[in-house]
């Protein structure tokens, strides 16, 4: 270290309480982070702890619970509409953690999502390098299966007995033929993979890549069918219609706008009651600012978590920028 460079250490002291972890003034500091909000603090995607902890808490009418339930009973997917924020998202963990159906599978669709890259994946470019580097080391190939991936669909559609919860977000911004590329999928709840459907009998069994690294999956004659068909979650914003065909074959949920009721519950689910003293500025200002899909929960649930952390959200344009508006140009 030369003189001219400041010393950085663990008792950097701090003039604000810990709020202002950058300063902008260029002078490095070793500064120890504070918790983070409940809902962004992350676990392994394997881990026990993933697999079992309690997952954010989730409010829902008694009527639209019963819509979920409907949908359950009927083996047809959920249609879940709502603006930005209310939730959509959130109500396939839900779903999940409370009828003990473990982790969800997602599939986070946008304009390029294709059918095929849902269901499964196979990597003929890394078998032929596989078997060129194993024929010049006089080595046995590893199976086809090696080489096979199942997607979050493919997963869902697994022999098991009990379902698997998917989430297929936001399929309103995937091409406009893939909601009736899903129909057949759905509703016989199986598919073929032409790769494996081609071995010769001998090889009519094999293991195949899942979600689950530990746990290949046998494939026969190169067809996957479920014995029970998938909790399926499909959001949308609302940016464009679906076919009527698709309609006919989903239950339908309108997620609507929380109401300051149901703004206090929230922010008490996810910080406790404590957290509601002293926060009637926020929600005035929150509900002052709110239109129709401008304003989504979770900023207010930002806005309040850092109140509580002792930061004054009237400084400046600090309010502005957690509750920033989500339509326009920025």
């Amino acid at each position: 270290m030369t003189a001219a460079e400041p010393a950085v250490g663990p008792d950097t002291p701090s003039d604000d309480g810990g709020w202002r972890l950058f300063r902008g003034d260029g002078t490095p500091r070793a500064v120890s982070f504070p918790p983070a909000p409940p809902w962004r603090r992350l676990h392994s995607k394997h881990s026990e702890v993933s697999r079992t902890a309690r997952p954010h808490p989730y409010l829902i009418g008694p009527d639209d619970a019963d819509i979920v339930n409907a949908a359950l009973h009927l083996r047809r997917p959920l249609l879940v509409t709502g603006h930005p924020g209310t939730g959509k998202s959130s109500l396939a963990h839900a779903i999940a953690h409370e009828l003990a159906l473990g982790r969800v599978l997602h599939w986070p669709v946008n304009s390029r999502s294709t059918l095929q890259e849902a269901l499964y994946h196979y990597d003929a470019i890394g078998r032929l390098r596989e078997a060129n580097l194993r024929q010049d080391a006089d080595g046995v190939e590893p199976g086809i299966g090696q080489y096979v991936r199942l997607g979050s669909l493919g997963n869902a559609l697994l022999a098991q007995d009990r379902p698997r919860v998917l989430l297929v977000d936001e399929l309103d911004k995937g091409d406009v033929d893939l909601p009736n590329d899903l129909l057949t999928v759905f509703e016989e709840g199986e598919f073929e993979i032409p790769e494996l459907s081609r071995l010769p009998e001998e090889n009519s069994t094999v293991y195949v890549r899942t979600d689950d690294p530990n746990a290949p999956a046998p494939v026969i004659r190169g067809r996957v069918r479920c014995r029970e068909f998938p909790v399926v979650i499909i959001t949308s914003n609302g940016e464009r219609e679906f076919p009527p065909a698709f309609l006919r074959r989903c239950v339908r949920l309108d997620l609507p706008e929380p109401d300051e009721e149901r703004l206090r519950n929230i922010v008490a689910a996810h910080l406790g009651q404590e957290a509601l003293h002293d926060i009637d500025d926020l929600l005035e200002e929150f509900l002052g600012r709110r239109a129709p899909g401008e304003l989504a929960t979770d900023q207010l649930l930002n806005a309040v978590f850092l109140r509580k952390g002792g930061i004054d959200l009237e400084a400046g344009r600090l309010l502005d920028a957690v509750l920033h508006q989500l339509g326009g140009a920025v």
